[in-house]
């Protein structure tokens, strides 16, 4: 058993070490692995949290909060039509055993992993990769997004909404769930239960489900509410992406942070935008392919990666 346990943080240490290279793509591989055995799980999360150099949080602390890490979702063609929509949960630690917060109480995802986080309360919030996110147990109702992708699952509370600050902005949950973006200095928010106000001291906005809105930081008006599917709201966690009129660049974006993917978009494409369903498929190739036939675009291979050109 000696030998396995080695075996499997050896194995947990190459598989980090790869993952720091920009072009990594073998999230499958990784996943398999993850999947043989639980403790797979436990040892690479142990591994990572070393690797990080992280502090313990206060034992009162880490009991409210889990963490629970998850395999990159990619569902095949056939599974997504079948109505198998669901993904594959490797495993569930508590902080204290993983040690997965820094001093400054903040989680960090790479591309292409997906970790949930549940609160005390009974809330939950699932994070894509790429991402950052502060949560601090001495405010358990309260979150920060700093970077990425996140959907939020809130218990709603009378007397202590929850809050979840993100840029200059700040979002109000009136019992809900809702997916928040940060992407350089905008912030997409699309709710598919209940209803969040949006800046309530200064814009006011309300969105309840099926609605969103796309701000910018120092936006002198408020921003105008647009309909969403809500049945597409945090399809990321899923392996469903769906657009409407959005940049090549942004798609390139979501793909490498919800896929681990390395799309490049030349400077003749950059300004295409694309509308259509992807699924990010096991098979990255047919993803690349539907990308380009949608867009109107070529999809070549570079390096590990791919680049669209027009």
């Amino acid at each position: 058993m000696q030998a396995d346990r080695t075996n499997a943080e050896a194995r947990a240490i190459d598989w980090l070490i790869r993952q720091r290279d920009p072009d990594f793509i073998d999230w499958d591989g990784f996943a398999d692995w993850l999947a043989e055995d639980p403790d797979h799980v436990a040892v690479y999360d142990a591994i990572a949290s070393l690797d990080h150099d992280l502090d313990a949080l206060p034992a009162a602390q880490a009991s409210s909060i889990i963490i629970v890490p998850e395999t990159a979702r990619r569902p095949s063609r056939r599974a997504w039509f079948g109505g198998a929509m669901a993904a594959a949960l490797v495993g569930a630690v508590t902080l204290s055993g993983l040690n997965l917060f820094g001093g400054d109480n903040r989680i960090k995802t790479i591309a292409g992993e997906q970790r949930t986080v549940e609160l005390a309360d009974g809330s939950k919030i699932e994070i894509n990769g790429a991402s950052e996110i502060e949560i601090d147990p001495g405010r358990p109702r309260f979150a920060r997004l700093e970077s990425g992708e996140a959907m939020f699952h809130i218990v709603h509370r009378e007397d202590a909404p929850f809050v979840v600050e993100t840029g200059d902005a700040k979002i109000v949950d009136l019992g809900t769930a809702f997916n928040v973006i940060r992407r350089d200095r905008q912030t997409s928010v699309a709710v598919s239960e209940g209803i969040v106000l949006y800046n309530p001291d200064s814009d006011n906005v309300r969105l309840v489900a099926g609605k969103g809105i796309q701000a910018s930081d120092g936006d002198s008006k408020p921003p105008a509410v647009q309909d969403v599917d809500v049945a597409n709201v945090g399809g990321w966690r899923s392996g469903l992406l769906v657009y409407n009129g959005t940049p090549l660049p942004v798609v390139a974006e979501d793909l490498k942070r919800t896929a681990g993917m390395q799309v490049s978009i030349a400077p003749e494409a950059a300004e295409l935008s694309f509308r259509g369903a992807l699924i990010v498929d096991k098979n990255r190739d047919r993803t690349i392919a539907d990308l380009a036939a949608l867009s109107g675009t070529k999809a070549e291979r570079q390096g590990d990666g791919w680049i669209l050109t027009r």
